[in-house]
């Protein structure tokens, strides 16, 4: 028999903490809060199995607050996480449940950011740190984080932390903060060195865990193709024209397939970027703000880089490739169908891995259907009914009686219907098959320097177009550095320039509609396939 689900009222938290959680629009608790938190609040060592996306995030920071004196400046709380993009999304979320706490002051810390800016605001006097387990271990040993009034310590994704190299760090910290505290640990696995850390640094800790028919995401259309790797990026193109989703996340296992489907992609015209382990801080920090606000329209990054991105507008997952983890499925297809909206997962699988994908559902309590690969016609039909839904959309608005007179002037002077007009109009616009003969077949000899993309502009020395003008519409319209562009081959009827690699999608995005000397271009990457 089902039982109801709790409220936040009934687990007694301060009247302000329910304030900011009921403007966050939570109405009931979840699985994992319903049990992390009682346990928490008792100051009861705690290990739970939980994956992102089930709430886990306030069934800590929850007690965290309540346990927080205000009154002392002194930092009370740590919460350790394996990337900088956690410890910020963590640090934003228990920043909104203490709304209505002003004096409690939370800093995430992390590499890649100015430490000067870190070390003043832990001079001012911060109850809780959230951090990665580098930088904290940095602090404790300049001596800028203290532990002597410390009574919690959180250990989130540990299983991530393990992996990504940080066990030292984490039993380094462990061990220079009070033997009082009380230690909870949250991760989506329990392997062999999980077990070694609760079994050294907790006390009779209670173990909690989500069963598997919690873990199903909601809301979430799940599909799969099966497809040869040679022909996925093709099918993964289609899918994207039929779906065309506002954004989405492509999950790949390995750095180097990121880098190869992300150059395959933008040489297709898609506004795309890569995420994985091996890029600066600096330049993860770009593509994620480049994705937030949507001029990145498609992010395809691996399993752990992909930590802590939140994006609500995520409107389809694709598994490029099947995750090695069962839970890294649900932890994948979570970041789509966010805040009530209907998400789409769609899967690649070939030969002897539908025996994977099998597993996959039978841990995850979920059907995830087969789908036929979508043709060429499926394409340009979806195609077409976009634009002929758009033309209702203009019709219903209203405002074309003018227009509507200049067609019939025309149909009536020609042998032309009305029909005949439409139609060609909507070629115009996109609709119909390409003709493959209008794509310039560009010279392989022409390759960009390294960290440099080549690009195509339909404009020559014919137009009496000069290198000034394409630095000036490039710079002026993207808002790259004039100076960061690189070689610039003038023909009579096209152009070649290089940009940098990590301005390429800005620049593709920027230059769809621009003009040089008044005239209209089609820019595009010049990379051949």
């Amino acid at each position: 028999m089902k039982t109801e689900s709790l409220s936040f009222e009934q687990l007694q938290i301060s009247p302000e903490i329910l304030k900011a959680v009921k403007l966050m629009g939570f109405e009931t608790v979840s699985p994992i809060q319903e049990k992390a938190i009682p346990i928490m609040m008792a100051g009861k060592d705690l290990i739970g199995q939980a994956q992102t996306g089930t709430g886990k995030t306030a069934a800590f920071g929850i007690p965290l607050l309540e346990k927080i004196d205000p009154k002392s400046k002194k930092l009370q709380s740590i919460v350790l996480c394996p990337t900088r993009e956690l410890a910020v999304q963590i640090a934003e979320e228990i920043r909104t449940l203490a709304r209505y706490l002003s004096s409690i002051q939370i800093l995430p810390v992390y590499g890649g950011q100015d430490i000067v800016k870190q070390l003043r605001a832990l001079k001012a006097g911060v109850q809780l740190v959230v951090g990665t387990p580098g930088r904290v271990m940095d602090h404790m040993r300049r001596g800028t984080i203290r532990t002597d009034s410390l009574h919690t310590v959180v250990l989130d994704e540990a299983d991530e932390m393990l992996n990504m190299g940080f066990r030292e760090d984490i039993e380094t910290i462990l061990k220079e903060i009070p033997e009082n505290r009380q230690t909870v640990l949250f991760s989506a696995t329990m392997p062999q060195p999980i077990l070694d850390i609760t079994r050294h640094y907790q006390k009779d800790a209670e173990v909690i865990r989500i069963s598997k028919k919690e873990l199903t995401v909601p809301g979430i259309e799940q599909f799969y193709y099966e497809v040869s790797y040679k022909n996925r990026e093709e099918v993964l193109s289609r899918l994207l024209d039929i779906y065309s989703p506002k954004l989405s996340l492509v999950f790949c296992n390995t750095k180097k397939e990121v880098d190869l489907l992300v150059n395959a992609l933008l040489g297709r015209g898609y506004f795309a970027a890569g995420l994985h382990g091996d890029m600066k801080q600096e330049q993860r920090d770009r593509v994620m703000q480049g994705f937030r606000e949507g001029k990145t329209e498609i992010l395809v990054a691996t399993d752990i880089a992909a930590r802590g991105i939140d994006v609500e507008e995520v409107e389809a997952v694709f598994n490029y490739s099947l995750p090695q983890d069962d839970e890294y499925y649900v932890h994948r297809i979570g970041r789509t169908g966010r805040a009530g909206r209907v998400g789409h997962a769609f899967s690649f699988i070939w030969g002897r891995e539908i025996y994977k994908l099998r597993e996959i559902q039978s841990y995850c309590k979920t059907r995830i259907r087969a789908q036929d690969v979508p043709s060429l016609n499926d394409v340009a039909s979806t195609r077409i009914d976009h634009l002929l839904e758009k033309a209702e959309q203009v019709i219903a608005s209203g405002g074309l009686t003018d227009l509507i007179h200049a067609v019939e002037e025309r149909v009536n002077a020609s042998d032309y219907t009305a029909a005949d007009m439409a139609a060609a109009f909507l070629k115009m616009s996109g609709g119909g098959k390409e003709d493959s003969s209008e794509i310039p077949e560009l010279d392989p000899s022409f390759p960009s320097k390294s960290g440099m993309v080549r690009l195509f502009i339909n404009i020559g020395k014919k137009q009496k177009i000069r290198p000034r003008d394409i630095v000036g519409a490039l710079a002026g319209e993207s808002g790259i550095p004039g100076k960061s562009i690189g070689t610039i081959d003038m023909y009579d009827k096209y152009t070649f320039v290089d940009i940098p690699k990590e301005y390429a999608a800005d620049v593709l995005h920027a230059m769809r509609h621009a003009r040089i000397k008044g005239r209209p271009i089609a820019v595009e990457p010049a990379s051949k396939k």
